[in-house]
């Protein structure tokens, strides 16, 4: 099979692969049909993310159409049309019972990070039970795409974490997919204001047509100065870091009120100072994690009642034979104006 394999930092090929075969009976292997690229990806050919060796084959979301399902899966069959979850979990462990599915204690996030992942035309399906979920087969497959990953990360790791309310104020630092995604899912909320704050225009044109109410761009190094005009100078109630670079989450620390959150959605690959000598009196909570993906089933509900529709994130599409260009436009956002990709096998 063809695949996109991660031969180490800055480094990738389009290569012939075996099919991966069931290993374990919990296991599944799924016939790829769409994936897409994450901004994980690009951490990961930064050399940000040392669990991801040379050698993997990179992805963690996509839909496809099961192949083979090992002795012990019970609720799918070969030819059951599924979506990917982004994160593997064993539904056993510790952490399993306590809803943290990034952390199970064999699971968590393996595809295209410590097992091969589903930039290729198969991938194996650890705990395919419970990693799995059955596609709807009215709905749009490239919203299905949407919910592997960026639409629970952004819910999970932004507007829940953040603690986001009816009436309160929020502004989302990063107006990428993940970023966008939050804002997105947000609204479910129905905070007063939802300020977008990012270096390109574009993206910030766009947050506006997605629903923000107002956008700052930051390149001018005022971004601060902004939001506290138009909170009034109180400040953010819930900060969403969605970007990963230092700048953006002391930003994030700059801005927010008394009693407000941090929530941080952004990979990190250098320190970022905390200033706790401005913040240790101000009743902060500044949350870290991982999707876990357990909103997952709520945001199917979500796509086919139409309450939401990510597929307004796709800008492009892409053949898997042309994966490396899809990166190229990917990872040149700024020029190319691309928010999600779609990877056709």
């Amino acid at each position: 099979m063809k695949a996109l394999v991660y031969l180490g930092p800055a480094k990738m090929a389009l290569e012939d692969r075996p099919v991966p075969g069931i290993l374990a009976p919990t296991d599944a292997i799924v016939r790829v049909t769409k994936t897409t690229i994450c901004g994980t990806d690009l951490h990961i050919l930064k050399g940000d993310v040392p669990s991801c060796q040379p050698g993997r084959i990179l992805g963690h979301e996509g839909i496809g159409v099961i192949d083979k399902v090992g002795a012990a899966v019970t609720g799918f069959n070969p030819g059951d049309k599924v979506l990917i979850s982004c994160i593997s979990a064993c539904g056993k462990c510790v952490y399993c019972r306590k809803l943290m599915y990034s952390h199970c204690t064999t699971g968590g996030w393996l595809l295209g990070n410590s097992i091969d992942g589903t930039q290729a035309e198969f991938v194996r399906i650890p705990y395919a039970d419970t990693s799995l979920y059955r596609a709807p087969d009215e709905t749009d497959e490239d919203a299905l795409v949407m919910l592997s990953d960026i639409l629970p990360t952004g819910f999970e790791c932004g507007v829940l974490s953040g603690k986001v309310q009816p009436g309160g104020t929020v502004a989302i630092v990063g107006a990428g997919p993940i970023g966008l995604a939050a804002l997105l899912t947000a609204q479910f909320y129905s905070p007063a204001d939802i300020i977008v704050i990012d270096l390109d225009d574009n993206r910030l044109e766009v947050a506006m047509r997605f629903g923000a109410t107002a956008t700052i761009n930051s390149r001018d190094g005022k971004a601060k100065e902004t939001v506290m005009h138009l909170t009034g100078r109180r400040g953010i109630d819930t900060a969403i870091e969605a970007v990963g670079i230092p700048a953006t989450f002391e930003l994030c620390e700059n801005i927010l009120a008394p009693g407000g959150t941090i929530a941080n959605i952004g990979v990190h690959g250098t320190k970022v100072d905390l200033h706790l000598e401005s913040l240790w009196d101000r009743n902060i909570t500044i949350t870290t994690r991982l999707v876990d993906t357990v909103s997952t089933p709520m945001l199917l509900k979500t796509l086919q009642s139409r309450k939401i529709d990510p597929t307004l994130l796709i800008t492009h599409r892409f053949k898997l034979s042309r994966i490396l260009d899809a990166y190229e436009t990917f990872a040149h956002a700024a020029n190319t104006r691309a928010l999600k990709v779609i990877i056709e096998i």
